[in-house]
């Protein structure tokens, strides 16, 4: 009589989350009690001119321990990537208030300016700056510096025409090129105010009025200017 059992397989795959790893858990140990049962029964009615290879039951309780050494993993991965966003969420809260530069290309247009910062990783022939509305339509292009290191861009908010645009989020695009034509690297940052942040999806966002950007994004913290 051979063993057919398979906890592997059904054990919930993914268990990702803390629910899901709690449901795989409880999986287990179901299964792990049946198969204990199924398994005494079998020794108890083996036939003792052909015994159960034992190697069978053997390899079923290495997958035992190794698919609840997985959830143990699993449940010490939840913990510690819960107490990262918990301090993420704390580091957060307190930068409002704070200045703060972000790795974000969008920017927003109020009181009549948007402003970024770009920088070139070396010096460019011709650098094209094109800042795009929300549906990705270019309202405007400029030229910007050519030389490497760090630039500030101030758009007054006026499109190719000259007619002022609406307030709101705008991104800006650089395109950089050498000498022979090649692309030139340009990074592109954005600094404000933050004015709060916002906890309600699965990361953590910081606000700059209108413009929220994960807080992944913020490579610089600064004391509030007066």
């Amino acid at each position: 009589m051979a063993l057919d059992l398979n906890p592997i397989g059904q054990i919930l795959p993914g268990a990702s989350r803390a629910s899901d790893t709690s449901l795989a858990a409880g999986n287990l140990a179901d299964n792990f009690d049946t198969f204990l049962r199924l398994l005494t029964q079998q020794l108890q009615n083996q036939d003792p001119l052909n015994p159960m290879d034992s190697q069978e039951f053997v390899s079923q309780l290495v997958q035992f321990s190794s698919v609840e050494q997985q959830i143990a993993q699993t449940r010490s991965l939840d913990a510690l990537l819960a107490m990262q966003n918990a301090s993420a969420v704390m580091s957060a809260a307190g930068y409002v208030g704070r200045d703060v530069t972000l790795a974000t290309d969008t920017s927003e247009l109020t009181g009549g300016q948007a402003k970024w910062s770009y920088a070139l990783d070396r010096n460019a022939q011709t650098t094209d700056l094109m800042v795009t509305d929300r549906n990705g339509r270019v309202v405007a292009t400029l030229t910007g510096e050519t030389g490497s290191g760090r630039h500030d861009l101030v758009w007054d908010g006026r499109d190719m025409a000259g007619n002022p645009l609406p307030a709101g989020l705008y991104a800006l695009e650089v395109v950089a090129r050498d000498a022979q034509g090649e692309r030139v690297d340009a990074a592109i940052r954005v600094s404000g105010r933050v004015t709060g942040v916002d906890l309600s999806g699965d990361e953590v966002r910081v606000e700059l009025g209108a413009l929220t950007a994960p807080f992944a994004n913020v490579i610089g913290v600064r004391e509030a200017r007066a």
